[in-house]
């Protein structure tokens, strides 16, 4: 049973992560650490979790933790993976993993030298729905894949995590925040890389300084073209669709956890096939699967080297809101 301690427990520990352990069979949370000592220790009897601290670096510390979860802010994201791996402790940290590709680096290089496992926290990796995408894409039924679809849109102004329209704590907008999943997904459902890509961003008064919504036109390494639309002004919806030259597969909210979604197979115009897939063991799997790779069972899925290409593709998207040109993606060995 490994024992995880939660870096900066707030809204996602308690939306997702704890609901995720309470389905775990291979982990429990055992520490969480807080900016404030008060919180921590409300977090900790709330949640029944043995041990709360103010700091990363104390939480690290704790002889009762075996692995460390990051879900700080993303401009903090840096100090507190380069504290848990100074402390030889396996660390998972949440998406983006980091504000820029030179940060993600950082982070990758730190752990290879210490020889100490960094993941990051893909949730859709550990999706069904994605997974049967992957598969039914693999196995052929929709031919050759001309595009693919990704979107993400969420209602941000009353938002909890206030700091998401911060540059300096957020780094970006949606892009980073949603738009990081989709082309991830995207990526790992075709078993292809992103090479080029074009953006184009929209900002209101409420947005701060980083944008409200973006459309990224995507070009893929055996030839296929995508597109990411990510919003914080509009309903919630993750609709994905694969079109290929002997059908399409597609699925309304075929990202989410939170109900039972329907893929959708068509050839001409009409639907041949449905799957009812459900994602409600999504963030039990992801933190099990990273509980097996730190006892030496299997490796995890979503390595920092992976992470580090995600950032390269998010840093090539807000050189391409400023140019206005297609951005090369730099790759990661």
């Amino acid at each position: 049973m490994v024992r995880f301690g939660i870096v900066g427990f707030g809204l996602h520990a308690v939306r997702r992560l704890m609901p995720g352990f309470a389905l775990a069979q291979r982990c429990r949370v055992t520490a969480l650490s807080s900016r404030e000592m008060e919180k921590a220790r409300e977090s900790a009897a709330a949640y029944k979790i043995p041990q709360a601290f103010d700091s990363t670096a104390e939480l690290c510390q704790s002889r009762e933790v075996d692995a460390v979860l990051v879900t700080t802010p993303n401009a903090l994201h840096l100090s507190d993976v380069l504290t848990a791996i100074e402390h030889g402790k396996p660390v998972l940290c949440e998406k983006p993993m980091a504000m820029n590709a030179s940060e993600a680096r950082q982070m990758v290089e730190a752990a290879r030298s210490a020889g100490v496992l960094l993941g990051v926290a893909h949730i859709f990796r550990f999706e069904d729905s994605v997974a049967r995408f992957r598969e039914r894409i693999a196995a052929g039924q929709i031919g050759r894949p001309i595009f693919a679809r990704s979107e993400f849109s969420y209602l941000g102004k009353a938002h909890a995590r206030k700091w998401l329209t911060d540059a300096a704590l957020a780094g970006g907008g949606p892009i980073g925040d949603v738009g990081v999943h989709c082309v991830d997904a995207l990526q790992h459902i075709l078993q292809d890389r992103i090479v080029r890509l074009g953006a184009r961003g929209m900002w209101d008064k409420e947005s701060g300084g980083v944008e409200a919504a973006a459309v990224l036109a995507l070009e893929f390494e055996r030839g296929t073209l995508g597109s990411v639309m990510v919003s914080m002004r509009a309903d919630y919806r993750t609709p994905v669709e694969f079109v290929g030259d002997e059908g399409s597969l597609r699925a309304d909210d075929g990202l989410t956890v939170d109900h039972p979604i329907t893929l959708e197979l068509r050839r001409s115009g009409k639907v041949v096939e449905t799957e009812e897939i459900s994602n409600k063991l999504a963030y039990a799997r992801q933190v099990d699967e990273f509980a097996d790779a730190v006892e030496g069972k299997a490796p995890f899925p979503v390595r920092g080297e992976q992470g580090w290409q995600n950032q390269e593709i998010l840093d090539a998207a807000f050189r391409g809101l400023k140019s206005g040109k297609i951005e090369d993606v730099p790759q990661v060995a």
